[in-house]
This record gives C-alpha cells, structure tokens and sequence, in this order.
C-alpha cells in the first residue's frame, strides 16, 4: 500500500467539522490544543462558534454539558489522555449521566503517538468510555471512515467519543463506503480464522489477512469501528462460521475490542480469541514502527495470534 494516500484521522476530524459546520448548527471547543486536534480549521471558517477553554480539560467538559443542555451539539476536543482520563468524573456526571448531545473528539490516542511517551500514549480510553452509560464510542480507521463518523455522531442523540490518532494512515476505502453506528463490516470473506480490527489495526489485518492467504489460512477481516455498541451479529456469525477469532487494536486488551468481543462470544457463541493489542503495559517514547514492533502490533504477530486461534479449535 505503498502508493496509497495517506491522512492522520485527526486531520479527517478537523476538515469533517469544517464542512459540517456548513449543515449544522455545531459548537465546537477544544483544550488549547487546536493546532494539534486540527479544530483550528473549524474555528478559521466559524470563529463565532468556536471557544478555546484553556488547558483545563475538566471545565471544558462541563461547559460542554451546559451548552447541551440549552439544545446545543457540542463537539469537545482534547488530546485522549486528557478527555478520557482527565475529565473522566465530567463525562460521567455532567454528560452520560443526563445523556446530553456531547461529542468528544480524543486525538493522538495510543502508542502511534510516538515519541511524546507513556504520559501521552493513551491506551486505556475504550476501556474507560466504554463502560459509561449512555456513550457511544467509535475507533475509525482511515480519513473516509473518520469523517463519515463524525457526521454520524452529529445525527446520533446522546454523547459520542471518538478516537483519532496521530499518524498519517492509508485511506483505505473510497466515497461508496458505508458507516453506520453499530455495525462492523466484512472487508474480506474467509473460513478458517476471523480477524476482528479497530482503527489502525484495520490495515495491519489486512496485511495480515493476505500472508494467511499465501500460508493456504483463510482469513476473514471485520473491520468495527463502532466498539460500543458493538456489531454482536457479526461476531457471532464470523465465531460460528470460522470457529477462531483474533481481536487486533491499538488499545490495552483489557476493556477494549478483545474485552468486547470476548463478552460476545461468551454469550453466544463460544470460540477460542486470541487478543493482539498491548499486552496490560504502559508505552514508552519512539518512533511509531518501532514501538508496533515492539509492542506486537504487526501483521506477523496477528499472523501467529491467528495460527494459535486455529489450534484451540475443538
């Protein structure tokens, strides 16, 4: 995929606030970080409805909830350690809890972040949204998904947190594709093993996918963008029809995609999960290869996952 443009989600959420701004009638604030979660295009075309609240996360969150409360959708952005871990008590009480219409924008979430560390590399923020009442969360992979989630978010009622990375990702699909809260969609059929990926997984499943292919493994590939609420079906289908399952993300596997899908197949339909995401650790700083690497993230480590998921077949 060499050849394939590439885009930061964070840059598709920037440019998806500009253009919406032009059909609804949107707030947006952000934490003093517009530059970085690409707000700033928003606030150039709409300063009148733009706030920067400051380095102060927790405020913004409420004020967030009261703008919501008075009718207003509220899209509140911060970079995910701060939205997720430093407002979490906000979120919880002052939005989720009432269900107003807030839309959190988390950027430069996970070990892609790279060199800013393990103080910024947030890989427990699905594990906290995801266990809030009332709040959807959304994990796209690639510029078209991105943006078609924020839109999405938009038209939903209720608050929504959406993850953004850092790192420019291949655009992976085109202006046909179709997303819709709460379904994941097959990109690829296969027999042998499902590969269920979020975010910047989504391409490494793929890749994954095609050296199982070479290996004469047939691989199918879900890609789940919405991880709450999760496409239950489609996991149940895939565990039926395939017998195994790899959960690949770019998240702690504890409470994240791996959790999710584990919670679906422990209620209908038991099969053997293998989980490839960070491994209950902290990142460290590095180039983002490097710490994929590292931290198994790679096509070859799903490859492997997906040879054990085979072998646990009864």
């Amino acid at each position: 995929m060499a050849d394939v443009k590439k885009i930061a989600t964070r840059e598709s959420y920037g440019n998806a606030l500009a253009e919406l701004g032009e059909k609804y009638d949107i707030i947006v604030l952000d934490a003093d970080l517009s530059k970085s979660t690409k707000t700033e295009v928003f606030k150039k075309k709409f300063p009148e409805r733009f706030i920067n609240m400051g380095i102060a996360e927790a405020n913004m969150m409420s004020t967030a909830a009261g703008l919501a409360s008075c009718g207003k959708t509220v899209f509140a952005s911060s970079f995910a350690m701060f939205a997720a871990g430093r407002a979490f008590e906000q979120i919880r009480n002052s939005i989720c809890y009432p269900c107003l219409n807030v839309k959190i924008g988390a950027t430069h979430a996970g070990i892609s972040v790279g060199e800013d560390g393990a103080t910024h590399q947030c890989l427990e923020d699905i594990s906290l949204m995801r266990t809030l009442p009332n709040m959807v969360v959304i994990n796209p992979a690639d510029d078209i998904e991105a943006k078609a989630a924020v839109e999405a978010a938009v038209k939903h009622n209720g608050p929504v947190y959406l993850r953004f990375g850092r790192l420019s990702v291949p655009v992976l699909f085109d202006d046909s594709y179709k997303f819709e809260i709460g379904k994941g969609v097959m990109l690829k059929e296969g027999t042998d093993v499902t590969l269920v990926a979020t975010g910047l997984l989504v391409e490494t499943a793929l890749k994954a996918s095609e050296i199982l292919t070479n290996e004469g493994i047939s691989a199918r590939v879900i890609n789940i963008a919405t991880i709450k609420p999760i496409d239950r079906e489609i996991i149940a289908k895939a565990a039926m029809e395939t017998g195994a399952l790899v959960s690949c993300e770019e998240h702690n596997i504890i409470g994240g995609l791996g959790s999710a899908v584990a919670e679906v197949l422990c209620e209908t339909s038991p099969a053997p999960l293998m989980r490839v995401g960070t491994q209950d650790v902290f990142g460290k700083s590095g180039k983002p290869d490097k710490l994929f690497e590292d931290y198994g993230l790679t096509a070859e480590a799903i490859v492997e996952s997906a040879k054990k998921a085979i072998s646990l077949k009864k």
